[in-house]
């Protein structure tokens, strides 16, 4: 399957100049000087504790004191590939331990009604021909994606080895017994030889710090902590049906939100929708999957699918490829390669550069028309336009969320003057001045993603050799050899967007590094060595390379609005989720293919 470019208003028809005057005006109406201060953690004053567990009761259990050969923090997407990955090494010594209830990370946590896979389900959910399975349609919901999780984990046989409802509280490392000593919310007292840090980046949920928040005496919850007891309906059932004489707002209009608001606008009595930026939304057919197509699919269809992807989201496509994704991610790539490749010639790479820069506004056109063809009211329509560069923020689909403005008792409120929802009074928020009565504040406010580290793991003390906290260690930003370990930190490996190659699936971006960390693991035990840990100089020299290598993004940021992208514009952002890897990721993986292959584990300090 392949498709056509999209219609765009030519060049012509755009003012560019205009429009990047309008970027930089919308971006500084929001900017707000607290930058991700603005934010705090559901510590159960204002919203239940971010640990509580809405979806499922906590089963009593003995706290354990056992040794293990690994630890891996998380059981989200990163857990469950490195996992699979120790299996595949013969390592069977380890368990899983995470706050939830069950595997699937940020898809056991998010049931709210409406929620689904945002981006192309055959790139998203991994391993699909080795387990034999094919996604329902292209943008899964969210059971079928956390069903799945768990599947990988039976089948691969380390289901039975998670500890959930267990929060990780103490890492530190032992040089006498050359382990990790871990210390939980339950008591347990576990000695790990290695531990993979895969938290993930949709871990921490966060909330607005909003003036008089503590007053409101009305219901509040954030979206992953869906209370289905208040609202009516159940996860999969989205009949919101105790909702008809509730008047509900929710903060946000980002991914969440554009999937939940249907619903709410639907049952709800009344709707507030708080926004202070608006989000790309593009179309969203989502039809079953075509068995004769799965069918006719041949081996190794799905690292092909995946490698288009990536090149379609964030690289360039090889001369004559198509584009087999087809959505909001791969639009802008699949219209100017059909460009170029039809002017029959080739371009340098400032003239490309250039022509995508084009690309960008005509896309960005063409989506703000979208917006003003489906919301009926034109001060509405215009408050729901986006007007800053394609991958300023996440893009997203929906065919039900701009007519959901269309119905009486659907009302966007627009807060972007404000920099955010202005204040809470005991029976509602106040915008713009004017104070609006709710019953009940639902805040879509997304995940502490690329703020600093203390604010989005929840492990209290976390410290190396010598006592040397991780927080201060990285208090600068990453300090890595190849983006998963750090000196000072033995047999210690992290997964996220940290200081390596960036793929567009970020199922495949952490299995990679899960695989990376796997093999190291796996060859220290058979080798029978006790610490595994960087050189300084290795990592050093890495660091080196990494940052002359990066390329500059810094132009392209400097137009976007706050968000979590930008860390809510920091001028410094070091725990951006983009550059990475320079020279691209076929060749990042390339380079530790080679450094495994070699077999010496050149630039680690290796103890037995």
């Amino acid at each position: 399957m392949s498709c056509k470019p999209t219609v765009t208003p030519s060049i012509d028809q755009i003012d560019i100049p205009a429009l990047r005057a309008k970027y930089a005006a919308e971006k500084a109406r929001r900017l707000r000087r607290e930058g991700q201060s603005q934010y705090v953690r559901p510590s159960g004053d204002i919203a239940p504790d971010f640990a509580t567990d809405p979806h499922k009761p906590v089963a009593p259990r003995a706290a354990l004191d056992e040794v293990l050969d690994v630890l891996v923090i998380g059981a989200g997407w990163g857990g469950i590939k490195a996992s699979y990955y120790l299996a595949k090494e013969g390592v069977t010594n380890f368990r899983n331990i995470d706050t939830a209830g069950d595997f699937g990370g940020v898809w056991y946590w998010n049931q709210y009604p409406g929620v689904q896979c945002d981006n192309d389900a055959y790139c998203y959910l991994p391993l699909l021909e080795e387990m034999g399975f094919m996604p329902s349609k292209k943008f899964s919901d969210g059971a079928e994606i956390q069903a799945y999780a768990k599947s990988i984990a039976e089948r691969f046989g380390f289901a039975d080895k998670g500890l959930f409802h267990t929060q990780v509280t103490s890492v530190k490392w032992d040089d006498r017994i050359q382990r990790w000593q871990v210390g939980t919310s339950r008591g347990d007292n576990i000695r790990a030889r290695f531990v993979i840090v895969a938290s993930g980046v949709l871990n921490m949920p966060k909330l607005p710090s909003v003036k008089g928040i503590e007053k409101f005496r009305g219901k509040v919850f954030h979206t992953s902590r869906w209370d289905y007891g208040y609202t009516g309906g159940a996860y999969g059932n989205p009949v919101l049906d105790k909702l008809g004489d509730k008047r509900v707002a929710i903060v946000g209009t980002g991914a969440t939100a554009i999937q939940t608001v249907p619903p709410l606008g639907q049952y709800a009595k009344q709707l507030y929708v708080i926004q202070r930026t608006p989000s790309t939304i593009d179309e969203r057919p989502n039809p079953p999957t075509d068995p004769d197509w799965a069918a006719s699919l041949q081996p190794g269809w799905q690292k092909e699918r995946q490698a288009n992807f990536h090149r379609g989201a964030q690289e360039v496509y090889q001369p004559g490829e198509q584009d087999l994704i087809c959505d909001i991610w791969t639009e802008i790539n699949r219209n100017l390669s059909a460009e170029i490749g039809a002017m029959g010639v080739d371009v340098s790479m400032e003239d490309y550069m250039a022509k995508r820069e084009e690309m960008d506004f005509r896309v960005m056109e063409r989506l703000r028309a979208r917006c003003a063809a489906l919301v009926d009211d034109p001060a509405t329509a215009e408050a729901l336009k986006p007007y800053y560069n394609h991958m300023c923020k996440r893009p997203l689909s929906s065919d039900a969320f701009y007519p959901t403005f269309n119905r009486p008792n659907v009302t966007l409120i627009d807060v972007s003057d404000e920099q955010g929802l202005q204040e809470m009074t005991e029976t509602g928020f106040i915008a713009g001045g004017v104070e609006y009565p709710i019953d009940c504040m639902i805040f879509a406010s997304g995940f502490e993603v690329t703020s600093d580290l203390e604010r989005r793991w929840s492990i209290g003390t976390f410290e190396g050799r010598d006592g040397v906290s991780i927080y201060d260690h990285w208090r600068d930003g990453p300090a890595t050899l190849h983006g998963i370990t750090t000196h000072g930190f033995p047999n210690m490996g992290f997964i996220g967007y940290i200081q390596g190659g960036i793929n567009s699936s970020v199922t495949e971006h952490f299995g990679r590094q899960g695989a990376h960390m796997a093999w190291i693991i796996g060859e220290a035990l058979k080798r029978g060595v006790a610490v595994v840990e960087p050189s300084r100089e290795a990592m050093d020299a890495y660091v080196k390379t990494y940052n002359e290598i990066k390329p500059d993004f810094s132009a392209m940021q400097a137009l976007c609005p706050p968000g979590y992208f930008n860390n809510e514009g920091a001028a410094n952002n070091k725990w951006a989720l983009f550059p990475g890897w320079g020279y691209g990721w076929d060749h990042f993986e390339g380079m530790l293919a080679d450094w495994r292959a070699a077999g010496d584990m050149a630039g680690m300090d290796l103890r037995s």
